[in-house]
């Protein structure tokens, strides 16, 4: 049983490290949350870290321009891993090949080709149409609106030529202010329903968690699993991830759940407990915003 709590606070110091979801816990696509970025910011003045681990498929150093933007100071965090720079890290070592068929938003994931330091003999990678294409690689749709379904025409030409989709954001969804858009993680579902073939490097997938790993490494910790928390608001990304790498989780139930789970300031009680059961996930806690 979850134990609903009222702040981060109530159980951050039994934790030396956070592992912290941004979109929808400390950010909603637009703009900072004031008492999230708070909290973090409250944890590490007590000596805690805090590594923000996103599905996101920009190189972290993206991200951390993207989250100045949105009002989250630098010193909220201690650093970042994303889904992209562990992506990026599998394409440079040609796990789609070397010709490749790009899916998403250019302008915003052309950093997603940038060089790759920690690669020391990286595959040159060359964006082709689809004809031409030995692997798929997927930052997102064309269309955050349209139905991935638009997709599988292509789909099906890339299935029956033995392509693999790189899938470099796990979200299925996510919500942009008051907009729900759809993720890469759409279109690899739909492709591997289909049954072609879809590598996957972002929560709740074990590489993403090697990186964070690595991360706090890094930065001179050695913290066992016992002592990390994973905050999250994807109970399919975020909370079954972390109980994958047996770490304890905090859901934040206020996100992408808070029709289902009758979130205001905090969940309903019986909601949150049929909605975590049609899950299949078990947070050690549940708070409705992060704060």
């Amino acid at each position: 049983m979850t134990q609903i709590i009222n702040a981060l606070s109530d159980v951050s110091d039994r934790y030396d490290a956070l592992y912290v979801d941004l979109w929808g816990c400390v950010h909603n696509g637009v703009t900072a949350y004031p008492e999230a970025v708070a909290a973090l910011q409250a944890h590490r003045r007590r000596g805690g870290i805090v590594v923000l681990v996103t599905n996101s498929p920009k190189p972290r150093a993206g991200v951390a321009t993207q989250l100045e933007g949105f009002g989250v100071p630098a010193d909220a965090y201690d650093t970042i891993a994303t889904s992209g720079d562990s992506a990026r890290a599998a394409m440079f070592t040609g796990a789609v090949g070397e010709k490749v068929y790009f899916m998403g938003e250019w302008q915003r994931d052309e950093l997603f080709f940038s060089p790759l330091e920690v690669i020391e003999t990286p595959v040159p990678i060359t964006r082709v149409p689809l004809q031409e294409a030995e692997g798929i690689v997927c930052c997102g749709p064309f269309d955050p609106m349209a139905d991935p379904d638009v997709n599988r025409a292509d789909f099906l030409y890339a299935k029956t030529k033995g392509l693999k989709l790189l899938c470099a954001n796990p979200d299925i969804v996510v919500d942009r202010g008051e907009t729900r858009e759809w993720c890469a993680g759409a279109l690899a579902r739909l492709y591997t329903e289909m049954g072609g073939e879809s590598l996957y490097f972002g929560k709740p997938h074990p590489p993403i968690y090697d990186l964070a790993r690595r991360r706090l490494t890094a930065l001179g910790k050695d913290i066992p699993a016992s002592a990390i928390l994973a905050i999250g608001d994807g109970a399919q990304t975020d909370i079954a991830g972390a109980m994958g790498e047996d770490i304890d989780s905090l859901f934040i139930s206020g996100g992408l759940a808070a029709t289902e789970t009758k979130t205001s300031h905090d969940p309903d009680p019986k909601a949150l407990t049929a909605y975590l059961q049609k899950e299949n996930v078990a947070p050690a806690y549940t708070i409705g915003q992060l704060r």
